[in-house]
């Protein structure tokens, strides 16, 4: 699958800026540093000539901003979109989270985004530059007399090396070809954390949760979390913004979270990108996932706009209580 480069993406947004297709686009802008790439609009070519970038670090997914940005700008937003964000952008509009009127959105193929944290395991902390070179990441360090040259694929994020889909499942045009959706082992880690004892997974998620700063970056990332207010900025739910007080207040959010959230996640991955502790917050998901398909059928969230979920869609063969732990028992 042939590379897309930043060049390619400024002129299709020249092209369609300035043929008014568009009146701004929603792209990667540069962050404080090469590797802190962040969501920016942009409403001239000038500003994408001199703002935009693409490289190994631009991971985040655009479909949640488009939830606010549709309502507040005059005429369609560009919105580039990498296969795995396009099930977020049906899975959105399935919701009526956006107006797809609004929206003009390419398609763009990924052969996978870099983690920074596995790029500083490698050349320390102090990054003063990246830039990309073919297959390869070159980092420049404050420590270091030389820049140090990573393969790429040796630092893929975690949703990366077990992505789901090279597909686009949405778009109005699409950049380079299509890729398919492809079997990984996505769910492998969750089956070792099933094959632990009830004491040995409680003390996994006990250490990894008591890490959490509730900086909320994991909500406010992720595009299943539109609410307008959550339960979590309620003054009267005895919970908002707040340092946990106690062990179960600790693991309550992320609980309650992964719960309003089964069923529509489409294991995008954002709620472990953006989290600044490191915490595997995709696993919480990806075992409700696990579950939903053993237990309904497989289902992947966003695939079709308008498509159910299996759990807001009964039938009157769905599993009772019962049955699911008897499954659970007999596989144990």
């Amino acid at each position: 699958m042939q590379k897309i480069t930043r060049e390619q993406l400024i002129d299709k947004a020249s092209e369609l800026l300035s043929n008014g297709t568009v009146s701004c686009v929603l792209g990667w802008g540069q962050g404080e540093f090469g590797y802190d790439v962040t969501p920016t609009v942009f409403k001239s070519v000038e500003e994408m000539q001199n703002g935009f970038v693409f490289n190994d670090f631009c991971g985040a997914n655009f479909s949640k901003y488009l939830v606010s940005k549709t309502g507040k700008i005059d005429g369609k937003i560009l919105v580039f979109l990498k296969p795995c964000d396009t099930y977020s952008f049906n899975q959105l509009l399935t919701e009526h989270r956006f107006d797809r009127e609004k929206v003009y959105a390419v398609g763009i193929p990924c052969e996978g985004m870099a983690d920074i944290s596995k790029v500083k395991a490698i050349t320390g902390e102090g990054i003063s530059s990246v830039d990309a070179d073919g297959d390869k990441i070159v980092v420049t360090t404050l420590y270091a007399d030389e820049p140090v040259a990573i393969n790429a694929s040796d630092v893929l994020a975690e949703r990366c090396i077990n992505c789901k889909s090279k597909k686009h499942v949405a778009y109005d045009e699409l950049l380079g070809d299509d890729g398919d959706v492809i079997e990984t082992g996505r769910f492998d880690e969750v089956v070792r954390l099933e094959a632990m004892t009830p004491d040995e997974r409680f003390a996994f998620w006990q250490n990894e949760l008591s890490k959490c700063i509730r900086c909320n970056a994991c909500r406010d990332a992720c595009p299943a979390c539109t609410c307008e207010k959550c339960v979590f900025d309620n003054p009267n739910s005895g919970v908002e913004n707040k340092s946990p007080a106690n062990s179960f207040e600790e693991k309550m959010f992320h609980i309650i979270r992964a719960f309003h959230v089964a069923g529509r996640c489409t294991d995008c991955g954002e709620c472990s990108r953006v989290c600044p502790q490191n915490i595997p917050l995709h696993l919480l998901n990806r075992k409700f996932i696990k579950d939903i398909n053993e237990f309904y059928g497989e289902y992947q969230a966003g695939a079709e706009v308008g498509a159910r979920a299996p759990l807001v869609d009964y039938t009157t063969e769905d599993l009772e209580p019962g049955e699911v732990f008897d499954r659970r028992d007999n596989n144990a």
